[in-house]
């Protein structure tokens, strides 16, 4: 019986290898990533213990609500938090995210590249090429974005990046992973308030400096959900990344042409900014669109949200037309509308 199949069976040191290996090969980096024993938020806050301490200036962009949590965490461990805050149907500018370097000097920047819960995705490619400019370390929440969109760690200069399966990846929750570059180690290194024998601490975790396998793997790591990783990494292999990223732009797409078509309007204000994973519906003053719980991939807004947005979330296996085409269906019904036009609208913004 093999070790997928016998829920007895420790995690291999060759499993866990595999999983590594493929981890770094999404994000596009030469660095193995630490393996995180639960879903993406203890690595979110375990990045900002690590890396917070008081004598440190970093910049936060706040384009939702995690990003507003991450600062939180970060002012916990004494650092100066500079927040660059828009309004939560907008995304940053590189021109906010430039001024606000020139003005206070940090030494990092921090944001979340994709926010599923407004339907926004900041310009990651442009705010990494600004922090570049200015010698910042980078830490970004790509747990969303990553397998909608691109994140080439090497390339664009990423010192800490986490991720997680439950979205794009269509994977499991159970276990996550952040990927931090030799910079993103020596910044770690250098803060004597950096947590250790901790679940928080990154340092305990770190792979060995010469790449070699590790003599054991972590027991802490549940097996079962990262063996399921290793499974939807590995479909991902197969389809090919720039294939699911590409099924995710014509799910965006064929939403926005269905929502349009019904006569609904984005809640994210700049369509070049959409999110690849999540539609967001503006539903100020239709109560026919005020639901208490999400019907298939329609949702109510999360938080302050509620009764200001619907969420359309069409990541993972729901980039799909069939999915895309029974939340434009729900929609349809919950304005009392006959779906047939928009429905036709999302067939010809598929390509199909």
């Amino acid at each position: 019986m093999s070790p997928e199949h016998n829920v007895h069976v420790p995690l291999s040191v060759d499993e866990y290898n595999k999983l590594t290996q493929l981890i770094s090969t999404i994000l596009f980096t030469e660095h193995p990533p630490v393996i995180i024993p639960a879903e993406a938020i203890l690595g979110i806050e375990a990045v900002a213990a690590g890396i917070a301490a008081p004598g440190r200036t970093i910049v936060n962009i706040v384009t939702g609500p995690y990003g507003s949590l991450f600062g939180k965490w970060l002012e916990r461990g004494g650092t100066t938090v500079i927040e660059v805050k828009v309004p939560f149907d907008e995304v940053v500018t590189g021109d906010q995210v430039a001024s606000a370097i020139k003005e206070f000097s940090p030494c990092a920047l921090s944001f979340v590249q994709a926010e599923v819960v407004t339907g926004g995705s900041n310009p990651a490619k442009e705010i990494f090429k600004i922090a570049k400019e200015f010698n910042l370390i980078t830490v970004t929440d790509s747990v969303s974005a990553v397998g909608g969109e691109a994140l080439l760690v090497d390339e664009w200069g990423v010192d800490f990046a986490v991720i997680g399966a439950q979205k794009a990846l269509a994977g499991p929750n159970g276990v996550s992973a952040v990927s931090i570059s030799p910079r993103g180690w020596e910044f770690l290194e250098s803060n004597k308030n950096a947590p250790r024998n901790s679940i928080l601490s990154l340092l305990d975790l770190r792979p060995s400096l010469d790449g070699t396998a590790p003599l054991r793997v972590a027991p802490n790591i549940p097996t079962l959900e990262a063996r399921a990783l290793i499974l939807a990494l590995t479909r991902i292999e197969e389809e090919g990344l720039e294939q699911i990223i590409q099924r995710h732009e014509r799910a965006a797409a064929a939403t926005l042409a269905g929502i349009e078509s019904l006569g609904l309007e984005p809640w994210q204000k700049d369509s070049r900014h959409y999110s690849t994973l999540t539609t967001t519906v503006r539903i100020a003053g239709k109560q026919d669109l005020q639901i208490e719980k999400p019907i298939g991939i329609v949702a109510p807004g999360d938080g302050e949200l509620f009764g200001h947005l619907l969420r359309i979330n069409h990541f993972g296996t729901n980039a799909a037309r069939k999915s895309v085409e029974e939340a434009i269906s729900t929609l349809a019904e919950l304005l009392k509308q006959v779906p047939d036009q928009a429905l036709q609208a999302v067939r010809l913004a598929w390509g199909e």
